[in-house]
């Protein structure tokens, strides 16, 4: 019998193609003023990566703009990386836009890297100026080399973990800049998201003899840092963001005691003043103008964020301001997935302005 024509049979398609019409992804070089004389020595010239949607020349009028928050140890080049699954940043874009889910937006991605492995967007003398970094330079920058709306209500800006919470206290802090948030996990409710980290930090920081900076030379010479280190390495960049020193020798100021782990009030109190939740009731008409704001967590988030979430939303219940939050089953791991909900809802509302 001759089975040559059985192979050649019709293929089998297991992965969906990815045939939408795609956006181009430009590189801008900004040489940052803000970001000079920053403690670690960190570049002022960074590569800013801005997608443009697909038909982009095309449109005579404005482009709401999105801006991508990225979490803590990644930046927005990072998103631009190839997924052996799923979808990078700008593929899950062009599938939203080319499918009718969402409208057509620009999406700048800035870098806000650092030596302490990430940002919380926000002003520190230890860290850098990276809040004035993003509102006072990036975003006119963009304004004078892309066609978007530089009104705030033509402008949001979203992101997970780390880039969640900035994209949250941002809204608080310059209402003037934005228009609309997607906070996904975003940091809140800091007495279950840090203080259980303490010890372990404690622990890892004793084979470097308690000395934060001798663990982070050892941490950017390791080879293979572990899951420890990375936990150790946040409670620094937090300690530096929340509760900075003012000088290289005092950048990283610890809450609690690294021999015996005893916490220390008032340095634990100025990384609460900077908690959602009590921020919120002191910026509460600035959530209220937003024409979005969107918040979510797995309910198995590894960091206990789902707790302050709840808190969070409770707050927001209670004092009237509308919101749009969804529970999901999930951890803090693998959310890229929930922006298939948020980014559609966020552009159609600021459009909607």
């Amino acid at each position: 019998m001759n089975h040559d024509n059985d192979s050649v049979s019709s293929p089998q398609v297991v992965r969906t193609p990815r045939d939408w019409p795609q956006g181009e992804v430009v590189h801008f070089e900004h040489n940052s003023k803000v970001l000079r004389g920053n403690i670690w020595t960190d570049p002022t010239k960074r590569d800013f990566c801005v997608y443009l949607p697909p038909g982009y020349s095309e449109v005579d009028g404005a482009y709401v703009s999105l801006w991508d928050f990225a979490g803590f140890t990644n930046a927005g080049p990072g998103h631009l990386n190839w997924k052996n699954q799923g979808e990078n940043l700008p593929q899950r874009l062009d599938r939203l836009i080319g499918s009718g889910k969402m409208p057509p937006v620009v999406v700048p991605m800035p870098d806000c890297y650092n030596s302490l492995g990430g940002n919380q967007y926000i002003n520190s003398a230890a860290v850098g100026q990276y809040a004035d970094y993003v509102v006072t330079e990036l975003v006119p920058y963009l304004s004078e080399h892309v066609n978007v709306r530089t009104d705030r209500q033509g402008r949001g800006v979203f992101g997970k973990s780390s880039g969640g919470y900035g994209a949250l206290v941002h809204a608080m802090y310059y209402p003037e800049t934005w228009g609309g948030v997607a906070s996904h996990a975003g940091d809140m409710g800091f007495d279950w998201v840090y203080r259980p980290e303490f010890p372990r930090a404690a622990a890892v920081l004793a084979a470097s003899g308690r000395d934060p900076y001798c663990f982070l030379k050892k941490f950017w010479s390791k080879k293979h840092p572990g899951s420890a280190d990375y936990s150790t390495l946040m409670i620094l960049a937090m300690a530096a963001s929340y509760d900075p020193g003012d000088s290289a020798e005092t950048a990283i100021q610890l809450p609690f005691d690294l021999h015996t782990c005893e916490l220390d009030d008032d340095r634990w109190s100025q990384w609460l003043r900077h908690d959602p939740l009590n921020l919120l009731e002191t910026h509460v008409e600035h959530l209220a103008a937003l024409e979005m704001l969107y918040i979510d967590v797995g309910t198995r988030d590894q960091y206990n964020i789902q707790y302050g979430a709840r808190s969070f939303v409770a707050k927001l219940e209670k004092l009237g301001v509308g919101h749009h939050f969804e529970e999901f089953d999930g951890t803090h791991s693998g959310m890229d997935w929930r922006l298939d909900a948020s980014l559609p809802m966020l552009a159609k509302a600021l459009y909607s302005d």
